[in-house]
């Protein structure tokens, strides 16, 4: 049998091609004056004299310095493949130079895997793309089964997030009666976490032998998620007061247990539009009616922008909502299977997709979208 050899001059000519067209795309001279500008900004005495403007001032300079060291140490990597294949070429051991090229092999293969990535990053060039993300996921058909559904997506991204280090924070909880969640909104404050996580929006299908049925029947149910942006000052939502009800009352943890002592939740009723949202994680009343105040403003923002597309789709002749609904289905009886229904990609392992193992379906949802875009375009 003939053993395929792999020509590493190549591959790492491709390598280095790919990466100075990621470079292009991503500007890094125009990243390396941002971070300048911001380093200045962040160094002036009085930064902290406003805070809210001071985190964001910092939350950019780390955005955009960790952008350029992705870059940098991208490069870094593949400069370090070329020497370890040197060394493999000058070694006179054949057991020192067959275990250097399997470790050349497996290099070669995580840093194809890296140049995706960052390939991906540049296709989010979207209004909002930047920003971070605010997600609410909802128990739809189902019963039990579907808020139990909810819970399992909610902890997904959860473990999303704590896998590449993102900070999260779930700002409203609605506990199901029996088991799981009515709905629950969660905040992932990452570079691009809008971008990269918008692709998930849709309704998700769950098919297995349902653990609340003591007939063991197989059970379908299903789960919807949205995803927003996370509003800016700059965005200049004006809400009226006349236009809002405010409503407090105590929050509440599993089974309606009380959770708090006070009236320290808040509920926000955006009357002209019908919009409800609420928040119960903070510990004051004033910060959890902020906090609301911010998702409100974010569903407002989405409202606005998919009424502006709606008029352009009108205009076009287009189908609105051409890729919305029914997304993915994650099938654990009677075989085992994850498969999203755009793009077609499927693992056969749903427990590594639940414990947050979702990056490749980000990807080919990121890909799948921009080519719908050419498409549409």
């Amino acid at each position: 049998m003939v053993v395929a050899t792999v020509d590493f001059p190549a591959e790492i000519r491709g390598l280095k091609q790919s990466l100075d067209r990621i470079r292009d795309v991503s500007d890094m001279e125009g990243l390396r004056k941002q971070i300048a500008e911001l380093s200045e900004q962040a160094s002036a005495p009085d930064l902290w004299d406003d805070p809210d403007a001071a985190q964001k001032i910092t939350s950019r300079l780390s955005h955009a310095q960790s952008e350029l060291e992705r870059l940098e140490r991208m490069a870094q990597r593949i400069e370090d493949l070329e020497v370890l294949v040197e060394l493999g070429e000058e070694s006179d051991d054949p057991a020192e130079r067959a275990a250097t090229r399997e470790e050349t092999e497996l290099e070669l293969a995580s840093i194809r895997k890296g140049l995706d990535e960052l390939e991906v990053r540049t296709l989010l060039s979207g209004e909002y793309d930047e920003r971070d993300a605010l997600i609410t996921i909802r128990a739809e058909a189902g019963g039990v089964d579907a808020a139990d559904f909810a819970e399992m997506l909610l902890r997904m991204y959860t473990r999303w997030a704590e896998r590449h280090g993102y900070k999260s924070e779930v700002m409203d909880t609605s506990y199901a009666e029996e088991a799981g969640i009515k709905s629950a909104t969660m905040a992932i404050h990452a570079p691009y976490a809008y971008g990269t996580l918008s692709v998930e929006q849709g309704t998700h299908r769950l098919v297995r032998i349902s653990p609340f049925d003591n007939q063991g029947r197989r059970q379908t149910s299903f789960a919807g998620v949205e995803v927003l942006p996370v509003v800016e000052e700059t965005d200049h939502i004006d809400i009226p007061e006349n236009d809002l009800r405010v409503d407090v009352f105590r929050s509440s943890g599993p089974g309606g247990q009380s959770v708090n002592t006070t009236d320290s939740a808040v509920r926000l009723t955006h009357i002209p539009t019908g919009i409800v949202v609420s928040c119960q994680n903070e510990k004051s009343q004033l910060q959890n009616k902020a906090a609301a105040m911010r998702v409100l403003q974010a569903k407002l923002l989405e409202r606005a922008r998919q009424e502006r597309q709606a008029e352009l789709d009108a205009l076009k002749g287009a189908d609105s909502g051409s890729w919305g609904n029914q997304m993915r289905s994650y099938v654990l009886h009677p075989y085992q299977m994850v498969k999203d229904l755009r793009t077609e990609h499927e693992v056969g392992n749903p427990s590594s997709v639940f414990d947050g193992e979702i990056d490749d379906f980000l990807e080919s949802g990121i890909r799948w979208r921009r080519h719908a875009d050419r498409a549409d375009g």
